[in-house]
């Protein structure tokens, strides 16, 4: 019996390659043509989340290409999840849920544990689409990760699924590396890839046509097309923490925002409608560099591991920076994480996040949080005490925090109390995620600040979507990767 869904899996010859913006734009293409469309990453590694609909994590890239297939995100979009906590280790997310910790020299070890999810999570998606785009993670030609690989060719190679291959032109050496990929992949895994196509062109894409001719009769697989650098892209939600030193804020504009970039930042997207305010100049500060002095707020935004970040705050001396920006009667937000290290003390007594213990915090805010292992991830709907306005956000974080603060609550969640205010205002902090992506918060928080706001930012992230779709239709052979997509129900 032929298999219901077409499926088509996009991978790259390496990261940032440009895998989730293309997944996004073909599932906008093909949603409009009027195909139900899912897509799927099996394995992702990032500390940008999102909120499923089951009330479950998964990468923010699958809310996005979610959102760009016209459909709400699920737990299956992305069955498993690791988001970095230190170096060597991360938590992992299986269909949503917190299952531990796992250090990355274990992860190959445990892929008969998690596979199962990731194939029972691949054929619900099934079940409901007529295609299913699916993203890889990383490259193939990793073959040395190849025993235990979830992500891309052992996905590929147990689901029977057909690859289009994407270089990325703009690092250099796509030549090679597309060649390379051929070369080095056994031939069951080579066999999957149908054909390739370049990202990230800039220029006049005749100058590469010698280039496509020489990676066809190199490999056998013919090219789909160049797509050119979407410059747009910079306005839908980033991934990759290492994304947000290449944004810096734009100069004379009257309200200016700084964000320090925590070793362990997580949900930054969170920002992202700030960054896009005509009147707003948001600088992300890398390591290494001072908060600027002429900041009117500074945010503390999420972070994946709070005590850790903590330390890494201090040791990059932004704690000094904060003191003398509250001194000049600066602002300051904190963000779940950032919130947390606000407060007078952070206590870990079951070494949830390593050595147990208590860490003194920044004490701008006078609370105390407590680490818990019950990990609270929910969507909600919320009320700003101070504007009245509605806030759509999410929560996404370990323990609690109370204090004599905590009776100037930021926001009310179901008629419960969220976040701290300190006495004079100046000093916020809350739980919630998401909170700026509503144009009527947004502009209420900014006018607190002096600031206003002439943004409707989903509508915009729709158009650029739109867009988007429009981008790969004029530069990528659709009708070609249809038939690659539908070659696996024939085959069946």
């Amino acid at each position: 019996m032929a298999r219901r869904a077409a499926v088509i899996m996009l991978q790259g010859t390496g990261s940032n390659v440009g895998k989730s913006m293309l997944v996004a734009g073909l599932c906008r293409l093909f949603a409009d043509r009027g195909l139900v469309v899912r897509p799927f990453k099996p394995q992702n590694m990032s500390n940008n989340a999102a909120i499923a609909r089951e009330g479950g994590e998964i990468g923010r890239a699958q809310a996005v290409q979610a959102q760009a297939a016209r459909c709400s995100p699920s737990i299956h979009m992305n069955p498993i999840l690791l988001k970095p906590e230190t170096d060597t280790g991360s938590q992992v997310i299986v269909q949503g849920q917190r299952r531990g910790s796992l250090r990355s020299l274990g992860f190959g070890a445990r892929r008969d544990e998690l596979f199962p999810a990731v194939m029972e999570s691949f054929g619900i998606l099934e079940d409901e689409a007529d295609l299913v785009i699916v993203e890889g993670a990383g490259s193939p030609a990793e073959i040395n990760l190849r025993a235990g690989d979830i992500a891309n060719m052992g996905f590929a190679a147990a689901a029977d699924v057909p690859v289009l291959l994407v270089g990325d032109i703009d690092r250099g050496g796509v030549i090679a590396s597309l060649v390379g990929t051929h070369a080095i992949l056994p031939e069951d895994d080579r066999r999957l890839i149908k054909a390739f196509a370049i990202n990230k062109f800039r220029g006049d894409a005749r100058l590469f046509e010698a280039g496509m001719h020489a990676i066809e009769s190199f490999t056998g697989w013919p090219g789909l097309g160049i797509v050119p650098w979407f410059a747009e892209a910079h306005r839908l939600p980033a991934e990759d923490a290492l994304d947000l030193e290449e944004r810096r804020g734009t100069a004379d504009r009257p309200l200016r925002i700084a964000v320090p970039i925590l070793a362990r930042i997580a949900n930054f997207d969170d920002l992202d409608p700030l960054s896009a305010e005509p009147a707003v100049e948001l600088t992300f500060v890398p390591p290494g560099q001072p908060l600027p002095a002429n900041a009117d707020l500074v945010i503390l935004p999420g972070s994946k591991a709070t005590l850790a970040d903590l330390a890494f705050l201090r040791e990059q001396g932004w704690d000094i920076d904060l003191a003398a920006h509250h001194r000049r009667g600066g602002r300051i937000l904190g963000l779940c994480g950032g919130y947390q290290m606000l407060g007078t003390s952070i206590a870990d007594p079951e070494g949830i996040e390593g050595q147990a213990g208590t860490m003194p915090g920044l004490g701008f805010l006078d609370i105390e949080t407590r680490l818990t292992p019950d990990k609270i991830t929910r969507l909600v709907d919320a009320v700003h005490v101070p504007s009245g306005q509605p806030i759509r956000g999410y929560e996404i974080h370990l323990g609690r925090s109370e204090g004599p603060d905590c009776a100037r609550a930021f926001a009310r969640i179901e008629g419960r109390p969220d976040g701290a205010i300190s006495a004079d205002g100046r000093v916020q902090g809350t739980y919630l995620h998401g909170l700026f992506s509503g144009d009527a918060f947004r502009a209420a928080f900014l006018q607190g600040l002096g600031a206003g706001s002439a943004l409707a930012y989903e509508a915009e992230v729709e158009a650029v979507l739109d867009r988007l779709a429009a981008h790969c239709e004029a530069h990528l052979d659709i009708e070609a990767i249809l038939r690659i997509a539908r070659s696996r129900q024939s085959e069946s």
